[in-house]
């Protein structure tokens, strides 16, 4: 397992690089594990999933900081990758981002965004989004770089703009303040949220003097990964991917089940048995062999546990 210091270095050297990143999002531990054994570079531990599986709440800013930081460890304890996380506002004015900031370095974690949304905020896709005055929110991201300075430089801090589609805002004002957020706040990257077309994306890369992320805004099919690569952008976050698709997988076989009884036990077996990635493997995305190999070096032999006689399901999923 990657210490913390080289998952940073790791995430730096993904901002650094020409090519594209594809970093797929979610709220748990298994979700990033499974990004990772997916063979993906970096995971996003996205608090609108967060507040929606752990709290069943909407995007609306209940989570705090302790919930954040605390859940951050767990996540980042367990995958080998980096992990992006989901800051909200920075949990108030420009003193609180300070110290959501050093709490957020402490969990492990490799990087940090922070929205220029008032508080309480909204979800990044939803209506009713307001702003901070620019100069607020560029003191956040001064305090984020200050406190990220005092504890390890190489944790990364995003700026997030959702100018487009806020209250008065547009693109040009989000490139605006994506520029401020560089250049005076000292950002190492900007979330310029929802672009909307091909051209706004190109746009943005030349014009922002950092890389950009965005999450497609726009309507009909958003661009390929190729696309994004040509058009300059240095990350494409699917900020719910793997989170959702378990959502909606979980809902089609509860009703399905509910309708069809043990049968639909048994469609699913047959689609998972189908599938060109086989069954998701939790005990070993769980580590369960790590339990047997501490036992063996830890345990006198006396007190050791019979795994030959005893009776268990051979784990499959």
């Amino acid at each position: 397992m990657r210490s913390a210091t080289q998952k940073r270095e790791l995430f730096r050297s993904l901002l650094a690089r020409d090519g594209l990143t594809v970093v797929p999002g979610g709220f748990s531990p298994m979700d990033a594990a499974m990004t990772e054994r997916a063979g993906y570079d970096a995971f996003f531990l996205a608090g609108s999933q967060a507040a929606a599986f752990l709290y069943g709440a909407p995007d609306v800013g209940v989570l705090g900081l302790n919930d954040m930081a605390v859940h951050a460890g767990r996540v980042a304890g367990h995958a080998d990758i980096p992990v992006l996380v989901d800051g909200d506002t920075g949990y108030g004015n420009a003193v609180n981002v300070y110290f959501a900031v050093q709490q957020l370095v402490r969990s492990g974690a490799a990087a940090v965004q922070i929205e220029d949304q008032e508080a309480p905020k909204k979800s990044g896709t939803d209506a009713g989004r307001r702003l901070v005055p620019v100069d607020e929110a560029v003191g956040k991201y001064r305090a984020a770089v200050r406190a990220r300075d005092e504890l390890d430089p190489l944790f990364a801090i995003c700026a997030r703009c959702d100018a487009i589609g806020a209250e008065d805002g547009g693109f040009e004002e989000a490139v605006q303040r994506c520029v401020r957020y560089v250049e005076d706040g000292g950002a190492d990257f900007v979330w310029l949220n929802s672009l909307q077309t091909r051209e706004q994306i190109a746009e943005a890369c030349e014009r922002v003097p950092a890389p950009v992320m965005t999450v497609w805004g726009g309507e009909g099919p958003g661009p390929t990964l190729d696309e994004y690569e040509r058009l300059g952008l240095r990350i494409a976050l699917f900020p719910v991917l793997a989170s959702k698709s378990g959502l909606q997988a979980a809902w089609e076989l509860l009703h399905a089940f509910r309708q069809q009884g043990t049968p639909a036990l048994d469609d699913w077996a047959r689609k998972v048995a189908d599938s060109p990635w086989g069954a998701a493997p939790l005990p070993s995305l769980t580590g369960t062999e790590r339990v047997r190999r501490l036992e063996d070096e830890f345990l006198p032999a006396e007190i050791r546990r019979d795994y030959e006689s005893t009776f268990g399901h051979t784990p499959s999923t």
